[in-house]
């Protein structure tokens, strides 16, 4: 039974790494948050069993959680760089399947069309001006090219509070718009997706939408970007705590292989 028990510690101790491996990978990811591997332990017993003669069967990875605590913020300077300094994240419509995507990468871009979008193409979600976040669905970011007067786009800019503003040649200004964050009962149920997405799951529950700076929804940095919250010191302890899991297990083992081979070699 030592084998097993100890085979079990030797994978648990596999996804460890592995999963410290990741968050190092992404320590410059934007928007990324870092995981970590929790462990249970596994015991067998019968309701007739003497709770004193219980024995441990080894240990199981019982869930993979993240951390979404808030990473530091970069300054970049570009209008369309969003950061979100509290809680919610932004909605971003799937270019491959229309399904709804949410994020703290806030690098976004404007395409020739005039949408506002990040670098898979993926579309921010904005609430329409007037639009009542509790009732109202969000919609496609989408700057017009030209204002009512038919003066040509120059410029957009993103404010605290969310409102997105076009600015055109004949120095007029236009709203376009507010950017829609999203909140989750347990965000730790979301699914990830890449490219620092994430999906709803029956475990996050559905979002609730709402408005940067209202309520518990956090205020909007523009030109800064939220960085990974991975702190590589705590990674590397972590890895080196691993390895020395791996290598304890094997060394169990190695022992229980040593005593085997002892008892086959006995003479009578």
């Amino acid at each position: 039974m030592s084998f097993y028990t100890s085979l079990s510690g030797l994978k648990n101790a596999q996804t460890d790494l592995n999963v410290v491996a990741h968050n190092i990978a992404n320590a410059e990811t934007t928007g990324f948050k870092k995981s970590r591997v929790e462990f249970a332990d596994i015991v067998a017993g019968s309701a007739y069993t003497n709770p004193k003669h219980i024995q441990g069967i080894g240990s199981t990875v019982e869930a993979i959680s993240q951390n979404f605590a808030i990473g530091p913020i970069e300054q970049t300077g570009s209008a369309l760089d969003l950061a979100i300094s509290g809680d919610g994240f932004f909605q971003m419509k799937s270019a491959a399947s229309g399904d709804a995507l949410f994020t703290r990468n806030g690098s976004f871009a404007m395409d020739e069309a005039g949408y506002i979008h990040d670098g898979s193409q993926n579309r921010l979600q904005i609430f329409a001006p007037g639009a009542d976040p509790a009732v109202d669905a969000p919609i496609d970011a989408l700057v017009p090219a030209t204002n009512g007067a038919g003066a040509e786009f120059a410029g957009v800019t993103i404010d605290n509070d969310g409102t997105v503003r076009a600015s055109y040649a004949d120095g007029t200004n236009e709203v376009v718009g507010t950017v829609a964050l999203a909140s989750f009962i347990s965000p730790s149920g979301l699914r990830q997706v890449g490219s620092s997405n994430w999906e709803a799951t029956g475990l996050s529950g559905t979002p609730q939408f709402g408005l940067p700076d209202t309520g518990a929804y956090g205020a909007l940095i523009s030109g800064a970007l939220e960085r990974s919250n991975v702190d590589i010191a705590e990674e590397l302890v972590s890895l080196i705590t691993a390895q020395r899991y791996f290598q304890a297990n094997a060394k169990a083992i190695d022992t229980a292989t040593q005593i085997s081979q002892a008892v086959i070699n006995l003479r009578t």
